[in-house]
Formats: C-alpha cells, sequence, structure tokens
C-alpha cells in the first residue's frame, strides 16, 4: 500500500513525574481538539496511568492515511504543544507509526520493523480463510438451537463478529508469532 491509503495511528507516551499530573490533563485537554482539525483525523484516546502502579499517559492518535498522520506529527501546532509540555514528563514523548492491521504484525517493543504488504496479506488470508469456513459451521447450527431463525444478515453479523474476536484476541497474536521468522527476514 502506498503511503496515503490504508489508515494510521500513532501511539505516544509520556511517563509524568509525580506532582505534574494536573498540568499534564490540561495540556492533554488541548491536543485532541488541535490535530482533529487536520485532515483525515479520525479519533484518539487517552490511557491513563492506574495510580499508585504507573506514571505513564498513552495517547492514541488515528488519522485515514498515514500522509494525513505525518502531516499532523510534522506541523508547527504539533512542535508547540510537544515544546509546551516538555517539561513535565520524565523524558521526551516516545511514539511510534502503525498503519492498517500492522498491530498484528509488529512484535512487542516500539521500535519494530514492520514486514513487508504480501506477507501481512498471505498470514491474514491464511488466518481468516479456515475461520470464514469453519466458524459457521458451529455458529449457525448453534444459533438454530437457540430459536433463532435463519437470516443471512443477522447471521453474517454474528459470525463475522465470532470471526474478529477470535482473529484479535486469539489467532493473529499467537499465530504471527509462530511465524515471526518467515514475517521478517
Amino acid at each position: 500500500m502506498a503511503g496515503g491509503e490504508g489508515g494510521a495511528t500513532v501511539v505516544i507516551t509520556h511517563r509524568v513525574e509525580d506532582g505534574h499530573q494536573a498540568g499534564y490533563e490540561t495540556w492533554l485537554e488541548e491536543v485532541s481538539p488541535c490535530c482533529s482539525r487536520y485532515p483525515g483525523f479520525v479519533g484518539s484516546q487517552i490511557i491513563r496511568p492506574v495510580a499508585g502502579l504507573t506514571g505513564t499517559f498513552t495517547v492514541v492518535i488515528r488519522f485515514d492515511t498515514r500522509d494525513h498522520l505525518e502531516a499532523w506529527m510534522g506541523s508547527v501546532v504539533r512542535r508547540k504543544l510537544v515544546e509546551k509540555v516538555r517539561p513535565l514528563p520524565a523524558k521526551d514523548d516516545e511514539f511510534y507509526i502503525q498503519s492498517g492491521l500492522d498491530f498484528w504484525f509488529v512484535p512487542d517493543g516500539t521500535k519494530a520493523r514492520v514486514p513487508v504488504r504480501w506477507k501481512q496479506f498471505l498470514v491474514t488470508w491464511s488466518a481468516i480463510y479456515p475461520l470464514a469456513l469453519f466458524v459457521p459451521l458451529a455458529i449457525l447450527p448453534a444459533l438454530r438451537g437457540l430459536g433463532m431463525v435463519e437470516n443471512r444478515y443477522t447471521d453474517t453479523l454474528i459470525v463475522s463478529a465470532v470471526i474478529v474476536v477470535l482473529m484479535v484476541t486469539l489467532i493473529m497474536p499467537n499465530y504471527t508469532k509462530l511465524v515471526r521468522h518467515w514475517l521478517f527476514k
């Protein structure tokens, strides 16, 4: 995929020193409105630290294309925001960018490489194909057993939801570990 396709996410982490959390929270209130004014902004999420356990804030920002995300990341507005927050975290922000479904293929750690797209395609397809064959064989009889009337749209909704849950929680995290040597060769 070209740099302008497929969506992109940046994950930024800041470990905030004790006593600076309130100032950091105030700064966070500026970030989302600023990046939301940039073309292609999809959304943002803030994951706050667990009190007494961590001091790390994680900011996840999504854009519709990598090009739009890179425009935000290189913007004067973002540079000003980074300068403004610089005294609060223990060190400068750490971030990594992922496009599309890259999160399935990136090993633990923020400095990871991403495999070539054709390998991502083959791994994803080889995981989805058997699920698309066998999940309906298990789910549809169970739905009929529960008294649900056959309905193509409802059946597809439920079967696809089960496939996605299996892919995200069970299959891809383990499958990509299994084939990681080939993926990154």
